[in-house]
């Protein structure tokens, strides 16, 4: 679970704290994580959905490389329109370069079967997005229960911690390999996986509707989204000291720290009365 720390009281010294990550021990980590978590779920392998964007990219070929091709599947989950679109083809040629088996489907008969037998219908790209990641989680979940598979996620820690994420759609996974970077950091390591440099370096995407690109959603691109991220949570700066540090307006890291705050029910177990988990 994600949890705001308590700021702290006294400034730390001044200076921006650099993002960069040792891929190499990174890759080991997130391998030794992997593994457990398959393991101690008795599981066969890993269902992965591949978008052709880099966080999917990255997560599939972590799992590629701790458990071998045999045991990871990918998923190409696209509508007709966009199936030999640029992302379905960069999804297809990450597939090729992990050597991988996938399989490949529409999601349009889905979505056309569950809006004609609902009688409230919508032009709300919102609703109608966020129904499409929800099929497509319920695809993952159905390859996973088919062939004793886990379901990756492919969330990373910028994304997940201003709740850019559809609630049961691509938050509902049994995983989470690389949430615990950012999206700077997760494209370092791509580099060092030797993806494709045009999927190293693509705008984040979660292909919802035509042309979505995740930086016209979020309020700042991600170089400067994470550095206030990193400020708030690694940091447990203020806001006026991530001003300080960051050089971002202190209305823009409200803001930021708002969505944190608004989402904090996309990162918990629902509320419920008079019960607790470990």
């Amino acid at each position: 679970m994600l949890l705001r720390p308590p700021l702290t009281k006294v400034p730390l010294p001044i200076g921006y704290p650099s993002l960069e990550i040792d891929p190499v021990k990174v890759e080991r980590e997130i391998s030794s994580f992997v593994n457990r978590i398959v393991r101690d779920a008795e599981a066969s392998g890993v269902v992965v959905g591949l978008s052709g964007g880099v966080d999917s990219s990255v997560v599939a070929a972590l799992c590629r490389r701790s458990l071998g091709e045999d045991r990871v599947l990918g998923i190409l989950m696209f509508e007709a329109k966009d199936k030999g679109g640029p992302d379905y083809r960069d999804a297809v040629e990450v597939s090729e370069y992990l050597e991988i088996d996938v399989r490949e489907l529409s999601i349009d008969n889905s979505l056309t079967g569950f809006l004609e037998g609902v009688t409230d219908s919508t032009e709300d790209r919102i609703v109608l997005g966020n129904l499409k990641a929800r099929i497509r989680m319920m695809t993952l979940y159905y390859y996973g229960n088919l062939l004793n598979n886990l379901v990756a996620g492919t969330g990373d820690r910028s994304e997940d911690l201003i709740g850019y994420f559809t609630k049961y759609g691509d938050g509902g996974v049994d995983f989470l390999p690389i949430a615990h970077l950012y999206k700077t950091q997760v494209r370092q390591l791509a580099t060092h996986l030797g993806l494709p440099k045009h999927i190293v370096s693509k705008p984040a995407s979660p292909n919802l509707w035509e042309g979505q690109k995740a930086t016209d959603e979020i309020p700042i691109d991600y170089d400067k989204l994470d550095i206030i991220l990193y400020g708030l949570f690694e940091r447990r700066l203020d806001t006026p000291n991530v001003s300080k540090e960051t050089g971002v307006e202190q209305s823009m890291v409200r803001e930021i720290l708002g969505l944190y705050e608004n989402s904090k029910h996309k990162r918990m177990f629902p509320a419920m009365l008079g019960a607790s988990f470990p």
